[in-house]
């Protein structure tokens, strides 16, 4: 069974850094897409960034460009997502999911760890 565990959230300055990681287990992930999502407070979920676990091939929203970045440890399945600049906007809840390459749906989803970001 396919388990993500997220951590690394905190309170931070307005203009910090954070490292999220994200943990998988429960299958080999070569054929997997592994995004990051947030849910800032009274709003929607939203996506972050997504890396292709196979090609390295990474994707991000236009909010996060040149502030977000990936890396990962595949021997280890671990994904870390480096949050530098980091703005009050950037408070939210935020999930890891994984979804198979191809298709479109994220069938797995972490719990979620939290950022605050203070002016």
């Amino acid at each position: 069974q396919v388990q993500l565990v997220e951590s690394g959230g905190g309170v931070v300055q307005a203009g910090g850094s954070l490292r999220l990681s994200c943990a998988a287990s429960g299958r080999t992930f070569d054929n997997y897409m592994l995004g990051w999502f947030r849910q800032p407070p009274g709003k929607n979920r939203e996506f972050v960034a997504s890396i292709n676990w196979s090609d390295g091939s990474t994707s991000y929203a236009d909010s996060v460009k040149g502030r977000f970045s990936f890396s990962s440890d595949n021997a280890e399945n671990m994904v870390y997502l480096q949050m530098n600049s980091l703005k009050s906007e950037d408070t939210a809840v935020y999930y890891c999911a994984v979804r198979r390459v191809p298709g479109r749906v994220y069938s797995y989803w972490g719990q979620g760890t939290q950022v605050t970001v203070s002016s």
